[in-house]
């Protein structure tokens, strides 16, 4: 009898947590995360399969014969390398002087008395959406006419240009959820409004940061139509770039593109697994004021 009555609420509670993993919000999460997750899983195995596997029919799920050729190839015979560096450089660069621009300029349009902030925002808001190819021939002829073409600084400053009015947008909302008490506690204690934003500001902003930081070097990471108007030299070319210019007129590597795509996600994949609760955080925290 006490067996049966302990029993019978552990399988009460193991019902509860069956049903609650089976509800239709982790079975569209699961669907969604499988929709996702499919056309990685199918690049990355693509990408160890030998020439004569990856055209077979039916296709393989995994290869038969895996090898590490295409990645080689990409690496020493299409100057991958090269093109990695390169967006390294540049996308690294680029994120840290937006998030130095930014980071004092969302701090302005959240804190101080500015006259016209709404048009201020509004503006940068248009900046960010504006399309890019309408920029491609402008940014070109001011490139070459300032001898900037072929350069690690034409492609960081441009980047900068169009990712600061959205990292200002992130920034600035989440500056606004931040109590102005603690501004006020490093005033009393005799601090400069530059030692305010530097030291007490910012580190309660961390997450909003991470969050920027990642948008702003992605985007710098995966744009191709600028970097390939403004840098026509192979050893400047970066990785989006190089990965389209691989291959000739009458062949395909879709080995060695796989694998250099493959190599390419990784750093996304990475930074977003180790900050994902940054960027959570960022992203919820700023909606709630401002």
């Amino acid at each position: 009898m006490t067996a049966t009555a302990t029993t019978a609420p552990r399988e009460a509670s193991r019902g509860r947590r069956l049903r609650s993993v089976l509800s239709w919000p982790n079975a569209a999460a699961l669907v969604i995360a499988a929709f996702v997750a499919a056309p990685l899983y199918w690049m990355a195995t693509t990408s160890l399969k030998p020439a004569e596997e990856i055209g077979t029919h039916p296709p393989t799920a995994w290869p038969d014969n895996a090898t590490w050729a295409n990645y080689r190839d990409a690496f020493t015979d299409n100057h991958f390398g090269v093109y990695l560096l390169n967006s390294v450089v540049v996308s690294v660069l680029a994120t840290l002087l937006v998030l130095s621009l930014s980071s004092f300029a969302g701090y302005a349009l959240a804190r101080l008395p500015l006259r016209g902030k709404a048009p201020i925002m509004v503006a940068l808001l248009m900046i960010s959406l504006f399309p890019t190819i309408a920029l491609a021939a402008p940014l070109f002829l001011l490139m070459r006419d300032i001898g900037w073409l072929n350069s690690y600084q034409g492609l960081i400053l441009v980047y900068t240009a169009l990712n600061v009015p959205f990292a200002v947008w992130i920034l600035r909302n989440f500056f606004q959820g931040i109590p102005k008490e603690m501004e006020e506690v490093a005033w009393v204690d005799g601090a400069s409004p530059l030692r305010t934003v530097l030291s007490v500001i910012l580190p309660q902003a961390t997450p909003g940061v991470f969050t920027a930081a990642i948008f702003t070097f992605t985007a710098c990471w995966t744009e191709f139509l600028i970097a390939l108007t403004l840098n026509t030299a192979d050893r400047y070319r970066t990785m989006p770039v190089g990965l389209a210019l691989f291959g000739s007129q009458f062949t395909v590597p879709y080995g060695t593109i796989f694998a250099a795509a493959t190599v390419s996600v990784l750093p996304i994949a990475v930074l977003v697994l180790i900050f994902r609760r940054a960027v959570v955080s960022g992203l919820t925290a700023g909606a709630v004021k401002g």
